[in-house]
């Protein structure tokens, strides 16, 4: 199963830095963390993010499913 959607780059101000966040991502979901409001995806280069996600968007992640995303900046991002 392929999904696609809007994640929300970490809130950190380090984790602002759009040099270290792609703008898109393709990967696979290897954690969910409903209770932290977290998703984790490997990207296919092996790389791991993890990202603030809506809980509808926690609701439909399953461990192991291809997403791809569009990734958009935390709102205390300037």
């Amino acid at each position: 199963m392929l999904w696609t959607g809007i994640a929300v780059a970490q809130g950190k101000p380090t984790g602002c830095d759009k040099a270290s966040t792609p703008e898109r991502l393709e990967g696979q979901v290897v954690k969910v963390d409903r209770e932290q409001g977290k998703v984790t995806i490997r990207a296919t280069d092996g790389t791991p993010h993890e990202f603030q996600a809506s809980n509808e968007a926690l609701q439909s992640y399953k461990l192991g499913d291809r997403i791809e995303a569009k990734l958009r900046s935390a709102p205390d991002c300037k």
